[in-house]
């Protein structure tokens, strides 16, 4: 049983990095237009990542900057993302933590969000959701679809906000081609030229008046309003319980496929109107009620072995099935031992599912399906294709056991860089830096110039010295943190933290403790206690050239510090200056404290350098007496934590002295 959970762990943590690399792969081609997989497919994606690591860097991110050249503009209505229920059970946990007065129900548009904004009732500029607060204007093109009125028949002025989509009738006659309805139109409307806009239409499900956040009652006085202006709505409906709506989202599921739009589910609204709830990145009195995942049946052609580091993964290839809106060939049968359990041969007749993986998932064979007659085993590949070493077949994983495989030391520099979140050294310019043999091992990193990679493709000196500003800044990491950046298989900060926990909370513990002890820490197991220990003893040298470079240290455990921050709770909202918001939690939770993701009636600060903002974070913290900070003070309660003490004495000033800044106007 040991056995079993430490392999569930490992796999865990493979899982997470391998989402994670997902998930900011997809957004960047889902945010500029080129929409490589459906809103099911990429929700399935971030539940997964959300169940496994709900503090993962990824999910605070909300999109990514376009590539395409079309001017930037604001939105009036920030463009977060939803929570979302994939089931009844978690559907009815929402309905009970926010108890809406009633709900309004609408179907969840499959499609691409935009914003028309207008100014006395004349439309100015139609903006694409790009990072939820700034996006793409697409003027020209908007006024080529339908849906988009030119002139209201009263001077409004505010935002609108829709979804832009292709209907299957225009799909199937003009755009075979594309894989389904919605990448058609994500790539048709940020065509430069707007060729094929008149293809599109927009249904709108949201608004809201400039500087009157009671201009709408309630969400369906806000529809009502809508439709008088002439625009197509979602459909939308009212229920009292989540009974009802659970029973509403069976009917809508059996029906979808004979709508004439695309939908992905139901958005489920708290009748009453919140404008500061909007506001936020992702609101709370609202969530995204999905469909249940589709299946289908197919035969198992052949098996390829995707590569990622050490580790060969089976994907199947099978004949081509629809499912879930796309043409489905490759599914994934996650590692050896399952292909043995599930009795897989080329030629079965095997069940498909798209249920957390981007690559559909093969379930199992399917049944009552006949086999082929010339049903024959997989065979597993024996020799590493980047080193030549013979694999090692260890049930969960089939991986190369050479460490100093090129393969495994690439990915590892790239795992070190995700997990310190270096966005401006991206993966090309690592892949030139490995190739050409400057940058192997993660302290070569340390020792990079700006005017050796300013002659690197595509750099120049302003970027070149960017990049290495950014890779010398000093971080101060757990020790959880450091030891999963380097990449030792299925360890993450997950794994690592209960280890800590566990008292062996400093490098040094870590390499004198013996395998049986570690094996004893809850949820470790013999494998992930030997992959530790073996890790350390593989990347010795390399630890002590990354820590020797005096950049990145590890921050002492926190019995050692005295857990200044102990009972100080920090959330951090906007952009920081001297760090990430990522690296001022991780310096928070080394000194004892804890960083949420939201205000909560117990939380120490909010940290934020625009107090003034209307943000629904900033006006919740003042309703419930809050403090308010910016970043130079945070920055002074790090150096003192006797300041967060003074705060705690008196609310409303700081250690100073002085006033704590309160939020004053409205977004709109």
């Amino acid at each position: 049983m040991v056995k079993n959970n430490s392999e569930k762990i490992q796999s865990g943590e493979s899982r997470i990095a391998a989402l994670e690399g997902l998930i900011s792969s997809y957004q960047d081609s889902y945010y500029n237009g080129e929409g490589e997989i459906s809103d099911g497919e990429f929700d399935l994606l971030w539940d997964e990542l959300k169940a496994l690591k709900p503090d993962s860097p990824v999910l605070r991110r909300v999109g990514a900057d376009s590539v395409d050249g079309f001017p930037k503009a604001r939105h009036l209505i920030p463009m977060g993302s939803q929570d979302k229920a994939a089931n009844p059970v978690e559907f009815r946990a929402w309905a009970e933590k926010t108890a809406p007065s009633a709900m309004v129900v609408q179907y969840k548009l499959d499609g691409a969000s935009l914003e028309l904004q207008y100014e006395k009732g004349k439309l100015r500029r139609a903006i694409t959701r790009g990072d939820g607060v700034v996006g793409d204007e697409i003027t020209r093109n908007a006024r080529r679809m339908g849906g988009v009125p030119e002139e209201l028949d009263l001077p409004f002025t505010g935002g609108i906000r829709g979804e832009v989509l292709m209907t299957r009738e225009v799909w199937r006659e003009k755009y075979p081609d594309k894989a389904n309805c919605r990448n058609a139109a994500n790539g048709i409307m940020r065509r430069k030229d707007g060729t094929g806009c008149e293809d599109l239409t927009l249904i709108v499900y949201d608004a809201a008046a400039s500087g009157d956040d009671g201009f709408f009652k309630d969400e369906l006085e806000k529809i009502g309003w809508l439709k008088d202006r002439g625009f197509s709505v979602a459909v939308t409906r009212e229920f009292t319980g989540p009974e009802e709506v659970i029973s509403y989202r069976a009917a809508v599921a059996e029906e979808r496929k004979s709508l004439s739009v695309d939908i992905d589910g139901l958005v489920v609204k708290d009748r009453i109107t919140d404008m500061a709830d909007l506001r936020r990145v992702r609101p709370e009195r609202q969530i995204a009620f999905k469909f249940d995942p589709e299946t289908a049946v197919s035969i198992l052609r052949g098996v390829e072995w995707s590569e990622s580091g050490a580790t060969y993964t089976p994907i199947g290839i099978v004949d081509p099935v629809r499912l879930a809106g796309t043409t489905v060939q490759r599914a994934n049968l996650n590692n050896p031992d399952m292909i043995r359990a599930m009795g897989l041969r080329i030629g079965s007749p095997v069940t498909i599912v798209k249920r957390g993986e981007i690559i559909p998932k093969i379930e199992g064979l399917a049944p009552g399906g006949s086999p082929l007659e010339e049903e024959r085993d997989i065979e597993f590949p024996v020799q590493c294709g980047s080193c030549g070493s013979t694999l090692e077949d260890g049930g969960t994983r089939l991986f190369c056991p050479n460490p100093d495989c090129p393969k495994r030391l690439l990915h590892r520099l790239q795992k070190w860089i995700s997990v310190l979140d270096i966005r401006e050294l991206g993966e090309k310019l690592i892949q030139q830096l490995f190739d050409k043999g400057r940058v192997r091992h993660i302290q070569e990193l340390y020792t990079l110039t700006p005017e050796e990679l300013a002659e690197y493709e595509r750099m120049g000196e302003l970027s070149a010295a960017k990049v290495v500003r950014h890779i010398r800044t000093p971080r101060e990491l757990s020790l959880a943190v450091f030891i999963a950046g380097f990449d030792f298989e299925g360890v993450g900060e997950l794994i690592m933290e209960r280890v800590v926990s566990a008292g062996y909370n400093t490098l040094e513990k870590l390499r004198t403790v013996s395998a049986e002890e570690l094996a004893g820490v809850y949820g470790l197991g013999d494998i992930t206690a030997r992959t530790i220990l073996g890790g350390l003893a593989e990347t010795a040298a390399e630890i002590e050239g990354v820590l020797s470079a005096g950049i990145i240290t590890i921050a002492p455990p926190p019995a050692a510090a005295e857990q200044p921050f102990r009972g100080f709770s920090f959330c951090f909202t906007g952009e920081l200056a001297s760090m990430k918001r990522a690296e001022a939690e991780e310096r928070v939770r080394a000194r004892g404290g804890s960083a949420k993701s939201s205000v909560v009636k117990d939380l120490s600060f909010l940290v934020t350098n625009d107090p003034e903002s209307g943000s629904g974070k900033n006006k919740k913290a003042r309703t419930l007496g809050i403090p308010l900070i910016d970043e130079k003070e945070f920055l002074a309660i790090l150096e003192d934590p006797l300041r967060a003490a003074a705060y705690a004495r008196n609310p409303g000033e700081s250690a100073s002295g002085e006033k704590a800044p309160s939020p004053q106007g409205e977004l709109f």
